[in-house]
């Protein structure tokens, strides 16, 4: 089988949808991994490293200030949804596709400027990276910050995610956890012998159901937490009274707080009964107080927002690098069948990033 090979010399819209056209689920990089190492090891001003299936181009202009700007090239499984088309809703025109929000449009944006922009003000690290849409182990920025953390080097830091073109900074932080019951199995037929763990379920729905999620101001943006039951497990038999029932709840909370208080939070929310925790990120505050993040809001000329999901940027924070996230797409179309981003979208990104790296006006 030929290679791909990417036109780099197409505009951002039409090198979206040639990305769009190679598929990549997670686990299936690899080719579209070779085809952007080709492309950039024929740029004379990048040095090219690659890591298993994550990418790395760097300029090394001497400049005092670097920044990082990333993008994973894995999407969730196609759905009849490749080859991409384009299409006109209304008065607006969108390229539908799988990965065109979660984010290839934005890799496209990345790749273009990284050939593009020979001397820009910065010195640049433009990292396309694997398997951000399955488990935390197999993620290719988690693996070259543990592997190679000065390829990760930087002043500011910032992370493709489709946020419809606006700033969006930090994110929340996120805690997976299971509240259990218990109780004394029993025939059905003599319950009264028993004790039913799924209905006292009914007191951790109740707390779920009673508790208000916070509004959190962060440095200046505004985060909304969530504590929600996305999961019950429970029961034996069809004749048999359940000796233990599992509440499964996901926390979305604000990167004001750490993972360690979140957990505190909610073992005291929860009390009397078991909690286990099975998975935690922390998050990320927005950082906007940095000197590169304010150049890069006043060049953009966007309102910074918060970004409620958990991003990459965490890691990037863990690292003492500030972070946001900046891409075009709605996330709200992120992994649907019918994914699709605005034309203009792309353009606006590719426009702000360019406006930023060579010090123009967007």
């Amino acid at each position: 089988m030929a290679a791909l090979t990417l036109d780099l010399s197409a505009s951002a819209v039409d090198l979206t949808r040639q990305l769009l056209d190679i598929p990549s689920v997670s686990d299936d990089e690899g080719p579209l991994a070779d085809a952007i190492e080709a492309a950039m090891r024929d740029v004379p001003h990048l040095h090219v490293t690659r890591v298993g299936d994550t990418v790395v181009a760097r300029t090394d202009l001497g400049r005092d200030r670097r920044v990082v700007i990333a993008g994973h090239i894995d999407t969730v499984p196609i759905n009849d949804n490749v080859p991409s088309r384009f299409e006109t809703l209304g008065a607006v025109d969108y390229l539908w596709g799988r990965g065109a929000v979660d984010m290839k449009s934005g890799v496209a944006v990345q790749l273009l400027l990284a050939v593009q922009l020979a001397e820009p003000t910065l010195d640049v690290t433009w990292i396309w990276y694997d398997h951000e849409e399955v488990g935390e182990d197999q993620n290719g920025l988690r693996r070259l910050a543990a592997e190679r953390p000065d390829l990760m080097q930087g002043d500011f830091a910032i992370l493709g995610e489709p946020s419809n073109g606006h700033i969006e900074g930090g994110c929340n932080g996120n805690l997976r956890f299971e509240v259990r019951t218990r109780g004394v199995r029993a025939h059905s037929a003599r319950s009264w012998v028993g004790h039913n763990a799924i209905h006292d379920a009914a007191q951790v729905l109740q707390v779920l159901q009673d508790y208000r999620a916070r509004e959190v101001d962060v440095d200046g943006l505004v985060y909304r937490e969530g504590l929600n039951a996305v999961g019950i497990v429970g029961g034996v038999a069809g004749n048999v009274i359940p000796d233990e029932c599992r509440v499964h709840v996901n926390y979305r909370f604000a990167p004001s707080r750490t993972v360690a208080e979140a957990v505190e939070h909610v073992t005291e929310l929860f009390e009397g009964f078991d909690v286990e925790v099975l998975d935690s990120a922390e998050g990320a505050r927005p950082g906007l107080d940095a000197a590169l993040a304010k150049e890069f809001v006043e060049a953009v000329g966007v309102e910074p927002r918060p970004k409620y999901g958990w991003t990459d940027v965490a890691r990037f924070w863990s690292l003492g690098i500030p972070a946001v996230n900046y891409g075009p797409g709605d996330p709200l179309k992120a992994h649907a069948d019918d994914e699709r981003v605005e034309l203009q979208q792309i353009v606006d990104v590719e426009r702000g990033l360019r406006a930023w790296l060579t010090g123009t006006t967007a």
